[in-house]
């Protein structure tokens, strides 16, 4: 499966934006979907992830609260919505698929597919 990322950009700490992820493929069922982030000079950070199902969604504790993410099916897309966002939260975020969509994880490694990222800047 492909991944295209979508939606990042310059935003003020406060503002909100929305990430989009669309999947190439006719499975998009059968795939778990998450978001990592990457700040320079840091490994991959767990951000958030959903079920096929869109029943079990994980978030990190750093974003809890002020992201959502979601999906919707029909569109083979996943979503993720961006709101308080602070300075810490500058990264590249990439989506990600998981081959196993009965079981949502906040491991990088359990995700076989990944995109080509998407850069979010906050500025203070």
């Amino acid at each position: 499966v492909q991944l295209q990322a979508s939606g990042g950009g310059l935003v003020q700490a406060g503002g909100s934006l929305t990430l989009s992820c669309a999947a190439s493929t006719r499975t998009f069922t059968s795939y778990s979907m998450g978001w990592f982030r990457q700040a320079p000079g840091k490994a991959h950070e767990f951000v958030a992830a959903i079920s096929w199902t869109g029943d079990t969604i994980y978030y990190s504790d750093s974003v809890k609260g002020r992201f959502t993410i979601s999906r919707d099916n029909a569109k083979n897309t996943t979503y993720l919505q961006m709101n308080s966002l602070k300075p810490e939260d500058t990264a590249v975020y990439y989506c990600t698929a998981d081959p196993i969509s009965g079981a949502v994880t906040r491991t990088a490694e359990f995700y076989d597919y990944w995109g080509q990222g998407t850069l979010v800047t906050v500025s203070s």
